[in-house]
């Protein structure tokens, strides 16, 4: 499955200024693993907007967002062409997301002494969840934990601070990242499998040309299926990214 060529009607749907402008979130340092000398953001987000930028024919232009609610907070502005941010319906009610070209495994990190030896146990009355507010696992605990109170702390490490200076039965967050808090915590652990998986993808702002979207679906599954994901993966050696599982554009 070759990286398919767009059509005039998508060029114009996606790069209506003939620039390509893409939402980058900031704060998923997986995804965003760097800078180059002129300031832009590196890694496998721009990338994936910079691959699918010269398949329009486009330039390319990187707007760089603190976090992805900002971006999608943002979506009826005009402000921006297509976003790489986790999909979730939340988002979704704003954005029209693409299947996943990689997802993030999410669990949670218990203090010393902790009695709850699996996923499972967490939600239960009385115990209480550091989470980073508004990020795309955050958004899955508020629709799916029912017992459990969740402490919304802005940002990674304003959710880490939650969990130790609250006394938090767990801490959510990106494997990757409780690999390196858990570090910071003797004689905590983290817990064995996953709650989630957050699904990066791209998308375009709801009310956009269909033409555009129709083709930005068909890229996604193509640079899964090609190997481009994959090869972003290895060339900016990140850890704890995987290629999603490729589901033919609908």
């Amino acid at each position: 499955m070759a990286l398919p060529a767009p059509s005039p009607a998508a060029i114009d749907a996606l790069a209506p200024t003939g620039v390509l402008r893409a939402a980058i979130n900031l704060s998923n340092f997986l995804l965003v693993t760097g800078r180059s000398a002129d300031g832009n953001p590196e890694g496998v987000s721009p990338d994936m907007a910079a691959t699918l930028a010269e398949r329009l024919g486009a330039d390319l232009e990187l707007l760089q967002y603190k976090t992805p609610a900002a971006i999608a907070d943002d979506a009826g502005s005009g402000n921006w062409d297509i976003g790489n941010i986790g999909a979730e319906p939340a988002r979704a009610e704003l954005i029209d997301f693409t299947t996943a070209y990689c997802e993030i495994e999410s669990t949670y990190i218990v203090p010393a002494g902790s009695p709850i030896t699996s996923i499972d146990e967490v939600d239960q009355p009385g115990h209480k969840i550091a989470s980073a507010d508004r990020s795309a696992y955050g958004l899955w605990l508020d629709r799916n934990i029912e017992h459990a109170e969740i402490i919304n702390a802005s940002g990674l490490e304003g959710s880490f601070e939650a969990f130790v200076e609250q006394g938090c039965d767990a801490l959510a967050g990106l494997l990757p990242r409780l690999l390196t808090d858990v570090e910071r915590l003797p004689g905590a652990r983290i817990l064995e499998g996953r709650f989630t998986a957050v699904q990066q993808a791209m998308g375009t702002p709801r009310g956009r040309d269909q033409a555009g979207f129709d083709y930005l679906k068909e890229f996604v599954e193509a640079t899964k299926a090609q190997g481009v994901v994959a090869d972003l993966i290895t060339r900016h050696e990140v850890q704890g990214l995987a290629v999603a599982p490729f589901r033919p554009a609908t």
